[in-house]
């Protein structure tokens, strides 16, 4: 059953602990295997700053506020997905009573502002201002403007390339970029109107052109040229200036990661090609415990059934041939 077209389906996700979480609109779904090996799936919906929202549809302001509410919605399913590798631990507690619950939902809604107000802290200071600090001690020696601005992107790019490698040596995270290339392969499965068996998603690529890591290049890439062509004297209107281009970084990067996932033309081809080369890091094969996880979180807020059949016209026979080709 292979076909070379290929649709848009509008779902996107993110690998969590021992589990995926699928989007679409704003529901989501995220899907774990438990410590004894069972599949528990939670629904839920989440709307943030832009679903349904004026702010999500003008294009280069909607980008920050995406990246946003993914950046809360991922850490909302990494708590979940943690929850059950601490059972343990609640056990030897007892059974909570409903306003100790509740104490521990506004805890956990507490937990991940600051946390996300952290993150974005972390990342400014790491990969906006430690390349550019680094350049300035090089200045005294190289006083080209044009050639700093490019190497000021390049140590940026180095010092990301350079996390993203030394952490996918650490056991757990391999197992995450597992888990993400389960989540790539369901959707270019069903993007290629095969049907959602463990078979037919175990024959799909795992590199999927609207990833998550394709968009931190991008920015990456955008920040190189404007950058180059923006510039002030001053040293601390230089670091002003790098904090408040982010949101319009952000907001063209999403633009292009936008454009990416609708179209296949050359221009996509070159823009998506750093992306997809990154995600030969972050993304691994995953087995078919992973797949199947992957499966029960699509399932659970997208019908891959009437889609295939709306975009494909392809109805299923009662019993699907497993054979993934």
């Amino acid at each position: 059953m292979a076909r070379n077209k290929q649709c848009y389906s509008g779902i996107g996700g993110q690998a969590v602990l021992e589990g995926v979480m699928m989007r679409n609109g704003s529901k989501y779904a995220v899907a774990v295997r438990k410590p004894d090996h069972e599949i528990e799936v939670m629904t839920d919906e989440y709307h943030g700053f832009t679903q349904g929202k004026l702010i999500g549809k003008i294009p280069f302001i909607r980008g920050m506020f995406v990246f946003i509410d993914s950046l809360v919605l991922g850490l909302r399913s990494l708590n979940f997905s943690a929850s059950f590798y601490e059972e343990d631990e609640e056990k030897d507690g007892g059974e909570a009573t409903p306003q100790e619950k509740g104490a521990a939902d506004r805890k956990e809604s507490a937990l991940t502002v600051v946390t996300t107000v952290i993150s974005f802290a972390l990342a400014i200071g790491l990969f906006m201002l430690l390349p550019y600090y680094i350049t300035t001690r090089i200045k005294a020696v190289l006083r080209n403007e044009s050639v700093l601005a490019i190497l000021e992107g390049l140590i940026r790019l180095a010092i990301f390339l350079i996390y993203i490698i030394s952490i996918s040596l650490m056991k757990d995270i391999r197992r995450l970029y597992q888990y993400h290339g389960a989540e790539h392969k369901c959707i270019n499965c069903i993007e290629r109107g095969k049907p959602l068996t463990v078979a037919y998603v175990q024959s799909s690529s795992r590199f999927h052109k609207r990833c998550g890591s394709s968009f931190i290049v991008l920015v990456m890439i955008v920040s190189i040229i404007l950058f180059f062509f923006i510039r002030v004297d001053h040293p601390l209107m230089r670091v002003l200036l790098r904090i408040l281009l982010i949101p319009v970084i952000a907001g063209i990067s999403y633009e292009l990661i936008r454009l990416a996932g609708s179209s296949d033309n050359l221009f996509v081809r070159i823009i998506s090609a750093p992306g997809i080369a990154l995600q030969r890091i972050t993304t691994k094969e995953p087995d078919a415990e992973m797949i199947e996880v992957a499966i029960a979180s699509v399932e659970a807020v997208f019908d891959w059934k009437a889609y295939l059949k709306t975009q494909f016209g392809v109805e299923l026979r009662d019993e699907e041939p497993e054979n993934g080709k």
